[in-house]
Parts: structure tokens; sequence; C-alpha cells
């Protein structure tokens, strides 16, 4: 029995700390943007209608805006293939490409902000809309900083051990923004 036990013991992975702290850190954003999610929820089935009357959303730069970040994922999947083959120009380029397109992603969504009819004191939806949209920017932004500490830490040669755990965790929170936003895209976009 003892040497059953040790032999699944042994069989079993380990998780990494890191790993699972990134884990532990997404569950929590998950929450919170779930929150946000019930928020507007609530709100929309106590409002009618929803959106309110004279509230027009543009869908073409959104949806160009929403392309570009789901691109982005491709172009980080290639980057950390390019790293895991050693490749570090590949890999600075492609995380170049994703930044680019995340940047972009960002300046179209603050520049259809600037194009709204309604602001985030017009009534609940506008506030809704701006608390969901900003905070979604906001991890956005965050992941273009942690994208920028990977490049660093390139350059200063924390790859070349082989150990590329911390650019694979990077990589979760970068495609979780991507997955939140394809769902809130959805819900204030398409799900009117």
């Amino acid at each position: 029995m003892a040497e059953r036990a040790v032999a699944l013991e042994g069989s079993r992975q380990r998780i990494t700390p890191l790993r699972f702290g990134t884990i532990l850190f997404l569950a929590s954003e998950l929450m919170f943007f779930a929150g946000l999610f019930a928020a507007y929820f609530s709100l929309r089935a106590i409002n009618d209608p929803w959106p309110p009357g004279g509230i027009e959303l543009d869908m073409v730069l959104p949806s160009i805006a929403t392309a570009l970040l789901v691109l982005s994922s491709f172009t980080f999947i290639a980057a950390i293939r390019a790293l895991e083959r050693n490749d570090r120009a590949a890999m600075r380029a492609w995380i170049g490409a994703t930044m680019l397109l995340g940047a972009v992603f960002l300046g179209a969504q603050v520049f259809d902000w600037t194009r709204l009819d309604f602001a985030v004191d017009t009534d609940a939806y506008g506030t809704i809309f701006y608390a969901m949209t900003g905070f979604h920017a906001l991890h956005v932004l965050a992941g273009l900083l942690l994208l920028f500490v990977l490049l660093g830490r390139e350059a200063q040669g924390a790859y070349e051990a082989g150990d590329h755990s911390s650019a694979h965790a990077i990589g979760y929170y970068w495609h979780f923004v991507d997955v939140v936003w394809i769902v809130l895209f959805a819900v204030i976009y398409l799900v009117r």
C-alpha cells in the first residue's frame, strides 16, 4: 500500500508557485469582472428600454479593435514559440507586434469614447459602459507594461537557462484580458 502511495505521489506534477499565483490572481480578476457583468445585467433588468433611447454605439471601430486584440493573442503565442526555440530576435519582433496591436486597441477605444454622445454621469447605462470598458482598458494597459517587462527580462538574459515560466504567466494574463474583452464586446455591442 505504501509503495502505491509513493508511486502515485511521484506521478503527480507539482504546480509551480508562479503558476499557482497567476491562476489565483486571474481567478480574483475573473470575480472582479463577474461583478461588473452582474451589475450590467442587474441594471439592464430594471431599466426599460436598454440601452436608453438615443444611445447609438458604432460597431465598426470596436469590431476592428476586437479583431486586433484577438490577433494579439496569436502574435503572443508566436512570441512564446520563438522563445522556446531560442529565437530571441523573432521573440522580440512578435512581442513588439503584440504590443503594437494592444496599443492600437487602446487608442481605438479612447477614440471611440470621444465620439460617444453619452458620458459616465449621463445615466446608469453610461456609468456601467464606461466602468466596464474603462477597467478593461486599464487591464490592457497593465498587460502592455507586463510585455515591456518581458522584453526587459529577455534583454537581461532571464530566459537563457530555459525557464520560460514568467513569460507563460504573462501570456495567461494577456489571453485572459483578450477573452474578457470578447465577452464584454458581445454583451455591450451585440446583445443589446
